[in-house]
C-alpha cells in the first residue's frame, strides 16, 4: 500500500480536526501532498486555511452531487465528523446517512483507505442515539469493503476543548457548580495522542480492519475532571452532585434555550455508559503511543494567565467598578 499523499479531512476544521491537519502537514514536511478539507464555510477553515497543502473547499457533504468532485484523485479519507446533540433523525443523518452515503462515494471513486474516528462505549443496545448512531455508523463503512480502520476515542481534552474550559469558566463565575452525571467514568486521552493515531494509522497498512481504543492511562468521574478544571484554572469551587431526576430537568430545560444546549438528555444517558476502553481492542501502545497525563496537559493551559483565566484582570476589573 502506498503512503497516502492526496487526503481527504471531514470534520477537518474542528477539536480533533485542526489537530489531525497539522499532524499531516507535519508529517509530510509542509511540502508535497494534498490535504482537501471541507467545510460549508471557507469562514470556519480559518484555523486550518494557512497551514501549506491544505486546501478548504466549500461543500455540502449531504449533497451527493458534490462528492465525486470532492474524493477525484484522493488516496484516503479521514472521517471526523460527529454532532453530540440532536433529533433522532439528526444523528441518523450524521452518523449514519453520511457514512453510508461517503462509503459509496468511496467505492466509486477508487477511494480504499478509510480512517473512522468513532466514540468508546457505541453499541447498538446502548441507552443513547448518539451511541447507538455512531455504532450503526461504524457499521454502514465495515459493510463498504474498504481498507478501514475505526479509532474510538474517549472525552478528549486540548487546549480548545469544549468541556475542561467550560468548567473553569464556570468556575470563574459562579460560587458553587451543581453538576448533572457527576459520577460518570471517562479516560480523558489528549487529543494530540488521537490525532497521532490517526496519522499512524493512515501510515501503517497493518490497522486495517481494526477497531483501536484511544484512552489516556487514568479513569476519573466528571467530578474529578471538573474539580481539577478549578483547581488548575485557580477558581477551584464546591460541587453538588445533582440526583438524576433534577439532572434530567436541567437537561430539559436546557434543550429549550437558543442554540446548542451545554446539556441534554440523551448526553445523560451517553454518560450512563462509561467511556472507558475495555482492553480486548488495541490500544494507543499497538501503535507505539505513550498517552500523556491529564496532569502534564490540562494545567498549561488552564492556569491563571491562559486559557480562560487569561481574562481574570478584566473580570476583576468590572467587579470594582
Amino acid at each position: 500500500m502506498a503512503r497516502p499523499r492526496h487526503i481527504v479531512v471531514t470534520g477537518g476544521t474542528g477539536f480533533l480536526g485542526r489537530s489531525v491537519c497539522e499532524r499531516l502537514v507535519e508529517r509530510s514536511g509542509g511540502a508535497g501532498g494534498r490535504i482537501v478539507v471541507p467545510t460549508r464555510r471557507i469562514m470556519h477553515a480559518r484555523e486550518v486555511q494557512m497551514l501549506p497543502t491544505v486546501q478548504p473547499v466549500e461543500a455540502d457533504l449531504h449533497d451527493d452531487a458534490q462528492l465525486p468532485g470532492l474524493l477525484r484523485g484522493a488516496d484516503a479519507l479521514i472521517h471526523l465528523v460527529a454532532v453530540l446533540h440532536g433529533s433522532e433523525e439528526r444523528f441518523r443523518q450524521v452518523h449514519v446517512e453520511l457514512p453510508k452515503r461517503l462509503a459509496a462515494a468511496c467505492v466509486a471513486a477508487g477511494v480504499r483507505r478509510v480512517i473512522h474516528v468513532s466514540a468508546l462505549g457505541v453499541g447498538a443496545a446502548a441507552p443513547s442515539r448518539y451511541l447507538r448512531s455512531k455504532a450503526a455508523g461504524e457499521a454502514a463503512w465495515q459493510s463498504a469493503g474498504l481498507e478501514l480502520t475505526v479509532l474510538r476515542p474517549s472525552l478528549m481534552y486540548g487546549r480548545h476543548d469544549r468541556l475542561l474550559n467550560l468548567f473553569a469558566r464556570l468556575q470563574a463565575l459562579a460560587p458553587v457548580l451543581p453538576l448533572a452525571g457527576a459520577e460518570s467514568r471517562y479516560q480523558p486521552v489528549w487529543v494530540e495522542d488521537v490525532a497521532e493515531a490517526v496519522v499512524r494509522c493512515l501510515d501503517d497498512p497493518s490497522t486495517v480492519g481494526q477497531v483501536i481504543e484511544c484512552a489516556g492511562p487514568e479513569v476519573v468521574t466528571l467530578r474529578q475532571l471538573v474539580e481539577a478544571a478549578g483547581r488548575w484554572s485557580g477558581h477551584p469551587r464546591p460541587v453538588w452532585p445533582l440526583p438524576d431526576a433534577l439532572a434530567r430537568l436541567q437537561a430539559r430545560l436546557m434543550t429549550l434555550l437558543p442554540g446548542e444546549p451545554l446539556l441534554s438528555p440523551d448526553n445523560l444517558d451517553s454518560m450512563t455508559v462509561p467511556s472507558v476502553a475495555g482492553g480486548q481492542l488495541p490500544g494507543l501502545d499497538r501503535l507505539g503511543i505513550r498517552a500523556a497525563t491529564l496532569d502534564a496537559v490540562a494545567p498549561e493551559y488552564l492556569a491563571p494567565g491562559r486559557g480562560p483565566a487569561r481574562l481574570d484582570p478584566w473580570r476583576s476589573r468590572a467587579r470594582r467598578s
